[in-house]
């Protein structure tokens, strides 16, 4: 069976730092980032980008659509 490994790609001029991303991670990738956008706010980064299991859910959950999560076969 082909183990999946995920990237995350988030558009961080979207991301008004909700925290829904973060909390529906199951590996604990993502943070809420101390940097802010152009409109002030904290936005999501990927901190553990090799423990991605490309399950999605923060694409998901996310209301303003500004993660994109690609899936590949290794």
């Amino acid at each position: 069976m082909a183990k999946i490994k995920g990237a995350v790609v988030i558009d961080k001029d979207r991301c008004k730092g909700c925290d829904l991303c973060v909390v529906a991670c199951p590996a604990d990738v993502l943070i809420l980032g101390q940097e802010v956008n152009g409109k002030g706010y904290n936005y999501a980064q990927v901190a553990n980008s090799d423990e991605c299991i490309g399950c999605a859910n923060c694409g998901y959950v996310c209301p303003d659509g500004c993660i994109t999560v690609y899936k590949v076969k290794l």
